[in-house]
């Protein structure tokens, strides 16, 4: 079976507060959601309609069930989960203060099984055959996912995706190189301000876009936030302004923001349009208090672009 998409990476189970504007020591209850920036592609796009799968780990524990049924019920084909058999599945904790302040607590110690990936972990022709490939920055951050992930970049001849996903806890090396060689493998290359100059250094948006199609991607996105998106291709650029929205918890927001984005690139539409429809599926997602379990339908965006 092919699929429209195969993202490959983080996944985990979010424990997101339902008391906002706390810190967690103050926090009553949570909410128990599937996470992680490769899995939560994965269900945005399939909430889009599209035929997804991840290519991650989880643990030989509870929580690796829980995300198995999870991927399942939101139509992600969870085929190519592989379990690990002495690491635990991750969690990942948030403080919720609207509109712009998320910090984060991981619980990936010693390592994350989705950390653990290795070449005989990935099914070649899956690889090969998806209409889009889409890798994350965190799967660069140790081996032997490192390396896993620079070598399936290699096995693509159609659209590929480096999520840039900057995530500075997870790393013990200089990423700035790492960022760059699987840039360079990739088709397009998506990542906020901060994760552009990790890779191509501190510039206006504009001059690090180019940077990042000098490395060999035909497409650059760099999301800026309540300012809006930049997007480039050598030829030209768009600005696409943001879309007002009342935030509820923006970590889910970037996520939703790549599933639209494959669906747009894959239903053929210009980078303009793929661009806007993106960005308004990160504003509905920004709304909402989950990230997988949030990310909109079709209907929803539209109705969001037209209200904007």
């Amino acid at each position: 079976m092919s699929f429209d998409l195969l993202t490959m990476g983080r996944i985990g189970v979010d424990l997101y507060p339902e008391q906002i504007g706390v810190p967690l020591e103050q926090v009553r209850t949570f909410r128990k959601m599937l996470g992680g920036t490769a899995t939560n592609v994965a269900v945005a796009a399939a909430r889009l309609g599209r035929r997804t799968a991840v290519v991650t780990k989880v643990g030989d524990d509870p929580f690796g069930g829980f995300v198995r049924g999870a991927l399942a019920a939101f139509g992600v084909d969870a085929s190519f989960v592989g379990t690990d058999p002495v690491l635990r599945t991750p969690l990942a904790f948030c403080e919720i203060h609207p509109p712009d302040d998320f910090p984060l607590l991981f619980y990936r110690e010693p390592s994350a099984p989705d950390l653990q990936l290795g070449p005989d972990d990935l099914d070649a022709d899956a690889v090969r055959a998806a209409g889009i490939f889409w890798v994350t920055g965190t799967g660069l951050s140790v081996e032997p996912s490192r390396s896993t992930t620079l070598e399936a970049l290699t096995w693509r001849s159609g659209e590929t995706i480096v999520d840039l996903d900057w995530r500075p806890m997870f790393w013990t090396d200089e990423p700035t190189e790492l960022m760059r060689a699987a840039v360079a493998r990739a088709t397009v290359a998506v990542g906020n301000a901060e994760e552009a100059s990790v890779a191509v250094g501190e510039a206006e948006p504009l001059e690090m876009a180019r940077r990042l199609l000098a490395l060999g991607p035909r497409l650059a996105v760099v999301k800026l936030g309540p300012r809006g998106v930049l997007a480039a291709t050598a030829e030209q650029h768009w600005v696409v302004p943001p879309v007002p929205v009342e935030v509820v918890n923006g970590l889910g927001a970037g996520d939703a923001f790549g599933g639209a984005l494959c669906h747009g690139l894959l239903s053929g539409w210009d980078v303009e349009r793929c661009v806007r429809f993106a960005n308004a599926a990160g504003a509905v997602v920004a709304s909402r208090l989950g990230c997988a379990d949030d990310m909109p339908t079709a209907a929803d965006v539209e109705e969001r672009l037209c209200s904007a």
